[in-house]
This record gives C-alpha cells, structure tokens and sequence, in this order.
C-alpha cells in the first residue's frame, strides 16, 4: 500500500455513545470516496501580477476496483493557461478544452480554458502503472491485398501490442499502409485501412492522395531517440529518398530525397535501409551508396558515394538487401533473367568508400539467379564476422563472406533448398540459453510458407527445429512468408508473407499460434510528481498479473526481468505462486526506473486476456499545469477548483484563492484635500451640505458661527487599485479622524468634522492627510501617506 499524503486540515467529530436498551442494527458504513487536493506554489502569497502560479492536484484514490478515473480543472479569471504546462501522471491521458465543456487530445495553439486528465484504467491503487498482456496472437488475414512485407511491431502505451506493414512494389498513390491491432485481430482504431503514404507531414488519410510508391525489399530503422518513428525506403515522381511513419500518431512524418532518379546508370529505386553509428545507409539502382543522419534529418556530406556494387538499372526495382556487420555495411543486388551474377559488396562508413579487401564485389549465384536478402553470419561465440545471401534460381545457392572478403561456410540449412524458393532477410534472436538464431522466411517450390532456423552458436540447426518449420494452423499453412518480428516480452514470432495473413510462432518449438503471452511496463515514480519535491516516493512494491488465471501458467517455464533506467540487469525474485514479483528489494535510489518484462508460457491459449501491473508505494499522485496571472490590475486575486470522478463517485478538491499584490504599475493613486465651509449658516456646513466650501474662511466668520470651524475632507482614489486600512489623520482636531476603511479605484470619501474655535486675534490652520495600504499589499508592509492638505479659519484678522 502507498502511504496516503495528508494535505489538508480534517475536523475530527466526537460522537459519544449512550446506552442502548435494546442492541440495534448497525448502520451501513459510509462509502469511501476518492479525494483532490488542490495547491499553488511560485509564486508566494501575495502573487504578483504577471507571475507564473504552479497549479497542483493531489488524487488520493479510495477506488477498490478497476474503473475510469477522471481529474479535470478550469482555468479560472484573470489568468491564463501557459502552452505545454499541462503535466499528467503516467496512464493519464491529457486532454484540452476551449470552451469548457469539449475536451480533444490536441492542445490548442491558445484560447485553453479547462484541463482534463483520463486514466481508462484506473486500480485501486493510482501509484502504479499496468500494460496490455499480449495473448496469443491467432492467425488472422489483414488488409494487405496480399501483398504486404515484413511486420513493424508497436506497443502503444496501454500495452496494445500493433503490427504495422507497408505493401512493397507498389505505385504512390495507391494505399498501402496497414495497422493490426494484434490482441483482437480487427484494425486499429482510425478508419479504413490500407491508408496512402505522403511525403508531407500530417495523420495518415488526411493528406489526400498519395505520392509516395513503395521499393521490393522493405528494411526499416526506428529512430533511437523516437521509437515509433520508422524510416522506410521510398520512392517519389523525382528522387528516392528516406520516408518517415510515425506508429504512435498514425501519421506521415516527413520525406527526405538522397537522390534524384533518371541519370545514366539509372536511379530508379532503392534498397531497403540498415543503421551504422546514427547513420541509415541504401543502395539505389546504379549500385552508388545514398546516406542520411538520423540526429540531424538531413543527407551525409559527399553523398551518393561510387558504387560498390554492379549496375541494375533495366529493373523496376532494386533485387537485394542490406545488413551492418561491425561498422560496416553489406549490400547485396541481382538482376533476375539476366546474364548477370548476383553480388555481395561492403562500404566502410569510417572512409565513405569500399571496405578493405572489397575494392570489387564478390558474386553470391550464377547469372540469373536473385535475391531478396542479405544477413549477418555469426561466429559460435555470437560475433557478427561476415554477410550472407541467399538466392533463388534453377538452383538456389547461399554464399557467405567474411570482412575481409574471404569465403566463409554457408549455414546448413539453406544448402538443400530445392530450386524455386525464395528466401528473405532472417529475424534474428537470441534464446534463453544465450544461442544466437536466425529465422528466415522462405517459401515457394514445394513450400507455402515456412521458417528456416540456424544455430549460429552451434553451426547446426536449431535444436528442435531441424528442418523447414510449416505452419499448417495459420491459413491451411499458405503464409508464403516475408518477414518475422520478435516481440520480447511475450517471446514470440509475429510473421507476414505473401498471402496477407498476420501470424504468430513460438522460436523454440515452432508452433502456431504462440502459446505465450508477455507485456512490458516502464515505470519511473518520479514522473508522478510535479510540484518539484523529492521525498514524495519511498519505494517499489510489486509487479503482479491480473485478469490471468495462475492455474493457467507454467511460472517454471515463464520469466520475469527487471532492467534500469541504464539497461541494466536488476536482480529480482522470480514469480510467486499466484503470479506476483516481489520488487521491495529494488533501490528505488539506484534504480529510479525500471521496466518490468514478463514472458510467460501459457498452458491454454483460449481466453485468455489480463494486464502486468507494477507499483510504488508513494504519495498521491499529481497533475499540475501552469497560469500566467493577467497583469491587469484590476486582478486582485486569483482561484483554482478541480473535480473529478472514478468508480468511487464524484468529489471536488478543496478551492485555493490566491491573493495579487499590485506592482509597481498598479500603485494606487491617493489624494486628499482639506476645506472649510464658508457659509455663515451652520445648517449648511454638515454632511452633503453645499457650503460653499474653501480653503480659507473670512474675517470675522468664525464669530457669526459661533466660534466653530467646519470642515470638510475628500479623500479621492484614481486607482488603478483599490487601498485598505485607510483612514485620515489630522493635525489638529481629532474628530476628524477616522476608523479604517476602504476605497475601490475611481472611488471618492468626504469626511466632515468641526472644531471649537475660541476667538482670537490669530488665524487657525488645520491639516490632513490619508494613511492607507493597498489592495493585497504582503503582511508587514508599511502604510503609504498622502500630502498633507490645510485649510485655514481667519478669527479676527488673518496674518499672512
């Protein structure tokens, strides 16, 4: 359990009990609600105006199950909503409104006046984040015309796990991206699939038609600092160039040429892409070498560089693939029904030329023999040591060479291919026993769809998959494989071919479906804090499975592994009988993130659904945005109220006012003038009275009133804000004085007193000022004074 934060004073009621005479049935407890905490820092109280306020709320959830949980906050008067504060825990899904009442997931450029956090599932225990459990993944057709390549796999942030697929040979404007969303098998959220490819940034189906047209072999390279950003091959009316897929928004993200097409030899396609040190390196038709960084979106310097390879330019596309083995770059090419060899050739990033040794590419098959792949050969200790391909033709033969361009064996497994199969890039994955295999896809010949598996480690084929491994559940067995995609957290294959259907297979026996199921959760309690403290987490708890029937699972063949915010190995229990991990022996000092990765064996995979939950124990976590206080001086203070709902019920948080002190731009402005009245009517010189009033009285006045001067003092705020604790001092007469008071901007206040003066032979001067604070001024700041302002009653003669 997390500790709960107190935040707020609670009256405590005393009930006191009295006997009863008979026992009575007790009342039903009252129901537990969820709470919101509301608070403002950065600004002290008084704020300023202009000042930036930390608005933060507290959740402090009571929930007892799993439910929908909901935090939303209006923007209050005489602020403003500050762009990109908006700041949600993680599981929370933000949202903006214009208008208070419409929520979208975009923020708007401006004009935000409401904020809304979603949490679609929320536990009972809001310090933990939980992921999708992937179940197996059955075999099921997708909207592909049967002609997508290899899957591109993407977990969304709940734990759906996706696969993506872009139709290979294919013109630009017809549509030839797909998105599955594996764990039901129906098509992602977002329309009609297939969608077109545009070069121009924006969500996928939006741009109108399409202008990008897809290569023969499709590589991919994801974006080390943005992982659902894939790069992909493609082909435009005037260049060849890289494009961008961004997985998680569903959107083009941009197109960049490398080189323009036409030329002699002719430029008019390009391999697929492979990444050496940041870099994305292809071979287009006339076998020159395109480059383009990844950091910074643009072509390398001096690129294309000279060809390394032979020149196929007579076909529509490029027949061959990449693979980086140490630094360098292999590139394979053919040219199918020609009396052209297939060819392997090496580029070495470091000099931008031919690798040492590959001043001439090396030929793979006879004349007229093709391929789709290149792949990394593997020493027995795992080093990657050469390049491969495999190639098609009235015989198929695999050649391998070393870096030095030596010849090295072929894997066995290739070398009784019948003639007719075709073979395409391998997925390579290292097994639980350290093993380095690759899986590679093949079909056609005597085959519909099968797996080739090699043990690099033991030079053989991989134990318990001796030979082609079909998959007769997936489509009667007609997959006609592409590709493969390794899904570690469940520990499966997700394959994709020719025929269209999306399948999945367990790497160490070969069945179809994968009986496994695994998800992953990265978990980083900080990230549920905003207000910048730091003692708010005191440490991780437990990861657990839920939704998932223990009785279902082989937790001896299952495993669980806990690595760092460095990628570091965290040792961790192993899973309890009811599917729990124990993760109280994880520093959350050391280790101040960690992601938690479950694979599990499946006894059954019919059923089956369930989530990995994995949490801390740790303060109420925290939404927060940040308000610019509108500079307006009339803004006097400022307030902020959240409410929200989960499976609890609706609750409010408590409402924070804060007060704004003027600046120096809105100090008040305070006048004060002092008169006398001049009438010889005393009736006329009270309160309201037109006098007239002056700052002087005649000679001899004072004797027709009966020796008492009236006067009149008007106390005048120009604003442009209001003042406090006000109140007159006068020199002379304490009647004039006042008890504080009050006076908005534009504001005036007319005080009216007398005083007894005996007749003399001099003149009485009497003067005023004002004492006053303003409006919100912080405690301890010292009172502000007006001029003083004097009137004078002249008794017998005035002397000047």
């Amino acid at each position: 359990m997390r500790r709960r934060m107190l935040v707020a004073a609670v009256p405590l009621v005393l009930v006191a009990a009295t006997a009863a005479a008979l026992p009575a049935a007790a009342d039903p407890a009252p129901a537990v609600v969820s709470a919101l905490t509301k608070s403002v820092q950065g600004t002290g109280s008084p704020a300023s105006h202009g000042a930036t306020a930390n608005w933060v709320i507290g959740y402090d959830d009571q929930a007892t199950g799993a439910g929908t949980a909901t935090i939303t906050d209006p923007v209050g008067p005489g602020q403003a909503f500050q762009s990109g504060s908006l700041h949600a825990p993680p599981g929370w899904t933000p949202s903006w409104s214009t208008d208070g009442s419409t929520f979208g997931g975009v923020e708007p450029a401006s004009g935000v006046t409401a904020l809304r956090a979603t949490d679609p599932d929320a536990g009972p225990d809001a310090t933990s984040l939980s992921g999708a459990l992937t179940p197996p993944v059955q075999a099921v057709t997708t909207a592909t015309g049967g002609d997508g390549f290899s899957p591109i796999l993407y977990r969304t942030p709940n734990g759906t796990l996706q696969a993506w697929n872009i139709y290979h040979h294919l013109g630009a404007t017809a549509p030839k991206v797909v998105c599955t969303d594996l764990a039901t098998g129906q098509r992602c959220p977002g329309g009609s699939w297939p969608k077109v490819l545009n070069t121009t940034p924006g969500p996928l189906g939006t741009l109108g038609a399409g202008d990008v047209a897809s290569t023969m072999v499709e590589q991919y390279v994801r974006d080390p600092a943005a992982p659902a950003q894939v790069y992909y091959p493609a082909v435009t009316a005037g260049s060849v160039g890289v494009g961008c897929l961004d997985l998680a928004a569903a959107a083009n993200c941009g197109y960049w040429p490398l080189a323009a097409t036409g030329g002699s030899p002719s430029v008019n396609s390009v391999t697929g892409f492979a990444e050496s040190a940041g870099n994305l390196y292809g071979v287009v038709s006339s076998g020159a070498v395109v480059c383009w960084t990844i950091a910074t979106k643009s072509a390398c310097g001096g690129q294309p560089y000279a060809p390394i390879l032979p020149a196929a330019s007579n076909q529509p596309y490029v027949y061959g693939a990449l693979t980086v083995v140490a630094g360098k770059v292999f590139a394979s090419t053919s040219n199918p029904n020609t009396a052209q060899q297939p060819a392997l050739g090496c580029f070495d990033p470091a000099t931008a030329t031919a690798c040492a040794g590959w001043a001439s590419s090396r030929p793979t098959a006879p004349a007229g023999n093709y391929t789709y792949n290149a792949y990394t050969a593997f020493s027995t200790a795992g080093a990657p040591v050469g390049a491969c391909s495999t190639t098609t033709g009235g015989t198929d033969v695999t050649t391998c060479y070393a870096l030095d361009g030596s010849a090295l064996p072929a894997p066995p497994i290739t070398a009784s291919l019948p003639s007719g199969v075709i073979a395409f890039d391998p997925e390579v994955v290292t097994d639980p026993n350290g093993h380095v295999r690759s899986y590679l896809p093949i079909w056609g010949g005597p085959y519909a769809g099968a797996a080739l598996c090699h043990d690099w480690t033991t030079a053989a084929a991989c134990a318990g998959l001796p030979g082609p491994v079909t998959h007769p559940s997936a489509n009667g067995g007609a997959t006609r494989d592409y590709g493969y995609a390794y899904d570690p957290p469940s520990g499966c294959l997700i394959g994709l071919g020719d025929a269209g259907v999306l399948f999945s297979m367990d790497p160490a026996t070969g069945s179809t479906p994968c009986v496994r199921s695994g998800g992953q959760v990265t978990l980083k309690p900080a990230d549920f804090y905003c207000d910048g403290g730091t003692s708010h987490v005191q440490g991780y708890t437990a990861a657990r499975l839920t939704g998932v029937d223990p009785a279902n699972v082989d937790f001896a063949a299952s495993r669980v592994t806990v690595v760092d915010q460095d990628g570091a190995v965290v040792p961790a229990p192993g899973f309890a009988p009811d599917g729990s991990v124990d993760l109280t022996g994880v520093s959350v000092t050391a280790h101040p993130s960690i992601t938690v990765t479950t694979t599990l064996v499946l006894h059954s995979g019919a059923g089956f659904g369930g989530r990995l939950v994995v949490g801390f124990a740790g303060d109420a976590p925290q939404l927060c945005f940040r308000t610019t206080i509108a500079a307006d001086c009339a803004v006097t203070s400022v307030t902020n109220t959240a409410s929200g709902t989960d499976s609890t019920g609706s609750f409010t948080s408590n409402t924070v006012t804060l007060p704004v002190a003027p600046g120096a731009s809105c100090t008040p402005k305070v006048s004060v003038e002092k008169e006398i009245c001049t009438s010889s009517s005393a009736a006329k010189c009270g309160p309201g009275s037109a006098g007239p009033w002056a700052k002087q009285a005649g000679v001899g006045l004072l004797g027709l009133l009966n020796a008492t001067a009236y006067w009149r003092i008007t106390v005048t705020n120009a604003g442009p804000v209001g003042i406090t604790s006000a109140h007159v001092v006068d020199s002379v007469e304490p009647s004039c004085q006042t008890d504080p008071f009050t006076l908005d901007a534009g504001q005036s206040k007319q005080v009216y007193c007398s005083t007894y003066a005996l007749l003399s032979l001099f003149p009485i001067t009497n003067q005023a000022k004002v004492s006053y604070l303003p409006v919100n001024a912080p405690p301890g700041t010292p009172p502000s004074h007006t001029a003083w302002s004097s009137a004078k009653a002249c008794s017998l003669l005035c002397i000047l």
